[in-house]
């Protein structure tokens, strides 16, 4: 029954997506406003269906309900709790009906949270958020129903792929699908936008917090797969560029500058077009991920291998909203007022300069991931385009973006000094010139490039503090009044300078480890003891144990420093029985100055000794250190009231007394 009532409730959903795209329709078709106030809580009611539906599906995994195909393709009798819940949405099928619960999710917050927002304006935005619904819903109802039963029933599934059995891989899916849904209210609210031909300062305010909001997340859901794919994969690394990396990736950087030129446009009312067509290349990017995942072109540990045809489906969806959105954009952009002017140097010009730099290195990401497909597709050449290709694009550009980021909050609106920014950031370039020296000189033989990236870093962090220091007078008034000065800052303000902040954290990071990273593979058996890394490492024995749902070979080994013990370590190799499926789990050690990664091999044909690989990356937890502090830089940037209001509601005129009364 419970299935049912699932199912029922998707389909419900799509006819109530279908009214409240719908009443907005009518009511632009026929001149009629009443009609508008459908979408409201039209929107409520989709989200409480799809919030039903899916509660349905992860109570079928819970109770091991083999007579959905989608719960027996993907679950099993002995998996522990928290797998069977989050197995709901490792699959295709569940994954699709936790995207559209989210995109609804946004939708109903804008229902019911959106009340500044002008009235024709927000039934617009629902209008398109529920048409996105309509879309996907009828893509999931056609190709993907994920309560489509069985039977006769079976006794046993047959399990969830071993790698996906992890408590971050539970966690990542839905942080990422709220950043990648999450872009749909800033396309909504463009469309929306586009629709009415006007477009000002007051709509970059309303946008800015749902964008924001999906930046978030978008930020901290990658750094979660990036962790997970460190130490559960075995391979001692955090980024591969992989296809489905970069297909969250760049809607990340496109975001990111789309938040950066909403900030334009709402302080100085410029950009608008430039705004607009990033909120819709935001969108159709993150529409490509879906199709790049689920349409079995590409192989990854990342990607749902589905037949070609859901991928035909939602290509067609993809073509229609990014087509649609960009003739709507082309129709309606010559109308756009251009808004304020700026001088090359200034804040404004700075943010330009930001946006170009970002979007010149998304396409250089998106080049390099669908040109092999598409070569394939036309010649039936496979060719692979690799962290080669990536990292010498990627990099210069991404210095050259880092190296001016600190001047921009410098700077002011309209026109500014650049000379005056240089000697308010004079500070920050003493420390990082200091710390490039002090890596060549603690790390002799290192290249100038490394050098430049930790400098790069400190740059960044240091950069983000002058620019708070000067704006609250520090060391240049009384510190009461310099408190005075920092608890009046807006809260946005503090927001950037603490994601800033994050982002060198982050560069620290992915230059330690990409530069001094060591790695070593070594046969040894019981009893060897080898040095690594300044470390001692002593391989004790190799034992067996039962797992929930695995056989364990494990080897234990102790880390010591200076014939000191620190540690024990015990990498092991799984074998799960359903799937029939065999896993290698990394062991780390992890410490201010790195992180110390043991793997645990194949054993030799005699069985006399194991591979071990050995790898120490410095300073590598900073990487994802950085992400949560960009991630709580948005979240205060968020708390800012101007941007939880978007805009004042206009105040009703006081009533004229009524004669005879008081």
């Amino acid at each position: 029954m419970i299935v049912e009532i699932g199912h029922f409730a998707l389909i419900l959903a799509f006819a109530v997506a279908c009214l409240q795209t719908g009443s907005v329709a009518w009511s632009m078709w026929s001149g009629d406003d009443e009609p508008r106030g459908i979408a409201a809580p039209a929107a409520l009611a989709q989200c409480a269906l799809l919030a039903l539906s899916f509660w349905a599906l992860i109570w079928c995994y819970v109770v091991s309900d083999f007579s959905v195909q989608n719960v027996f393709a993907n679950s099993h009798a002995d998996k522990p709790l928290i797998y069977k819940i989050s197995g709901a949405w490792g699959n295709h099928e569940g994954s699709m009906l936790l995207w559209v619960l989210i995109l609804a999710i946004f939708g109903a917050a804008v229902a019911a949270f959106g009340n500044n927002l002008p009235a024709r304006l927000k039934s617009n935005v629902l209008a398109v958020q529920g048409s996105i619904g309509i879309a996907f819903l009828a893509f999931i109802i056609v190709t993907s129903n994920p309560f489509t039963r069985i039977w006769p029933a079976p006794f046993e599934g047959q399990g969830l792929n071993p790698i996906l059995q992890d408590p971050a891989l539970a966690i990542h899916p839905p942080l990422l699908y709220t950043g990648y849904v999450g872009f749909s209210m800033a396309f909504s609210f463009a469309i929306a936008a586009l629709m009415e031909g006007h477009i000002g300062a007051a709509w970059a305010r309303w946008v800015r917090p749902w964008t924001l909001a999906a930046w978030m997340f978008l930020t901290v859901g990658i750094a979660m797969g990036s962790w997970w794919a460190y130490y559960e994969l075995g391979w001692g690394g955090w980024w591969f560029w992989d296809p489905v990396e970069n297909a969250s990736f760049m809607p990340w950087l496109a975001g990111t500058a789309l938040l950066h030129s909403a900030v334009v446009m709402e302080k100085r009312d410029a950009l608008k077009v430039w705004t607009i067509l990033l909120a819709i290349v935001t969108f159709a990017l993150s529409l490509m991920g879906t199709f790049l995942v689920r349409s079995g072109v590409l192989t990854s540990v990342h990607a749902f291998a589905v037949d070609p045809a859901r991928g035909v489906f939602i290509l067609a969806i993809l073509g229609i909203f990014t087509g649609g959105g960009l003739a709507l954009f082309a129709w309606r952009a010559p109308q756009l007022r251009q808004g304020a002017l700026f001088a090359p140097v200034s804040r404004e010009g700075s943010l330009v300069f930001n946006n170009l730099l970002l979007m010149t290195i998304c396409a250089a990401v998106l080049i390099g991931t669908l040109y092999p497909l598409a070569l394939e597709s036309i010649t039936g050449d496979k060719i692979s385009v690799g962290p080669p290709y990536f990292n010498s694009v990627f990099v210069p550009l991404t210095l050259i973006l880092l190296i001016t980021l600190p001047f921009g909050p410098l700077l002011p609106w309209k026109r500014g000094n650049l000379r005056e920014a240089a000697r308010r950031l004079s500070v920050a370039g003493a420390f990082a010139v200091t710390a490039g020296i002090v890596a060549l000189i603690l790390k002799p033989g290192s290249s100038m490039l490394a050098a430049l990236g930790i400098g790069v870093g400190v740059w960044l962090i240091m950069g983000a503090l002058s620019e708070t220091a000067f704006r609250v007078k520090a060391f240049a008034a009384p510190w009461p009044e310099v408190l005075r000065r920092l608890s009046g800052l807006p809260r946005s303000s503090i927001g950037g300078m603490i994601a800033h902040l994050g982002v060198g954290v982050a560069v620290l990071g992915i230059t330690a480890t990409s530069a001094w990273r060591v790695e070593h593979i070594q046969a040894m058996k019981p009893g060897d003891r080898i040095a690594f890394a300044g470390y001692e490492v002593l391989f004790e024995k190799v034992a067996a144990q039962q797992g929930p749902n695995y056989q364990e070979t494990f080897g234990d080994f102790e880390l010591s420093r200076g014939g000191k013990p620190i540690v024990e370590l015990a990498p092991s190799k799984r074998q799960y029985t359903a799937p029939p499926t065999g896993t290698s789990e990394a062991a780390i050690h992890a410490s201010w100055a790195g992180d110390f990664y043991l793997v645990m091999g194949d054993a030799a044909k005699d069985g006399s000794s194991v591979a071990v690989r050995m790898y120490f990356n410095p300073l590598v937890r900073l990487i994802w250190i950085g992400a949560v502090i960009m991630f709580i830089g948005g979240g205060v940037s968020l708390s800012d009231r101007r941007l939880r209001i978007g805009a004042p509601a206009r105040r009703r005129a006081p009533a004229e007394p009524v004669a005879g009364q008081a």
